[in-house]
């Protein structure tokens, strides 16, 4: 029933509304069950075969599923067989997935297998240090490409293009530096348990700079952004194959947010 003063952009408003959550089942059942055909769906949700060619027509144009022929075990019929419908690895991310669970149990073994305590928090240190260093080998080939003023600035565009969405800016006042920020973090969840993964990213941008830097927020402790402060001048006397002799963890609030 129409609501009353409802006008025409209203209407088509509501109608994508309706449209867009029937893909969402379409898509969906797809996911459940597998593989299917325009018949198989148009039973499962009770929808006409038009309807459901309408939707599968969009979520083959967005990449979510893909048409191919149907696989026929035994003696095949006359005709072409049928084709079904199979949601591809870009549709399957948009649905909600388990990988935060599964890095935080894999963590959580590898302390344990350590014998816990500190030795495991050690050894979970270890595995964050190992995957933050292979990670900074490009980016030391980016910052290495430029003058040491633009070191923090191309440690940004590098961040951001592993999917951080990184940003740098001048911070003038009594304490003149820059501060990297990371708008988006995406072991974020899995980083909540273990603050190792945010110290030794703070040590490795330590080490690529040429400089101490102080991590002033993350957005694993409830911080909107991920903030690291680099003072003065980071490429100043420095190099980055050298600042790591001279860098000592202890020197950050990595993984912690100052009182």
């Amino acid at each position: 029933m129409k609501n009353v003063g409802e006008g025409p952009q209203e209407e088509l408003a509501a109608s994508a509304r309706v449209d867009i959550s029937t893909r969402d089942r379409v898509a969906r059942s797809i996911l459940d069950h597998g593989p299917s055909t325009v018949a198989d769906l148009a039973q499962r949700l009770g929808l006409t075969p038009a309807a459901v060619r309408r939707h599968l027509d969009a979520l083959v144009a967005d990449n979510v599923v893909q048409p191919r022929d149907q696989r026929v075990y035994g003696a095949r019929g006359r005709g072409r067989p049928a084709k079904v419908f199979a949601v591809t690895d870009c549709g399957r991310d948009s649905f909600e997935q388990s990988y935060d669970k599964l890095a935080a149990d894999a963590l959580r073994w590898i302390a344990r297998s350590a014998g816990g305590g500190a030795a495991g928090e050690a050894a979970v240190a270890a595995f964050a240090r190992d995957r933050v260093e292979a990670l900074a080998r490009s980016y030391r080939v980016a910052i290495e490409a430029v003058s040491p003023e633009s070191r923090v600035e191309a440690l940004a565009r590098a961040l951001t293009a592993d999917g951080y969405a990184a940003t740098a800016r001048s911070t003038p006042g009594p304490r003149p530096g820059e501060q990297l920020c990371q708008h988006h973090c995406p072991v974020a969840h899995v980083a909540e348990q273990f603050p190792q993964l945010c110290e030794v990213e703070t040590e490795a941008f330590s080490r690529l700079l040429g400089t101490h830097v102080q991590r002033l927020a993350t957005i694993a402790h409830g911080d909107g952004v991920c903030t690291t402060f680099v003072p003065g001048d980071p490429g100043e006397n420095r190099t980055p194959e050298t600042a790591h002799t001279d860098v000592h963890p202890s020197e950050s609030t990595a993984g912690r947010n100052p009182a």
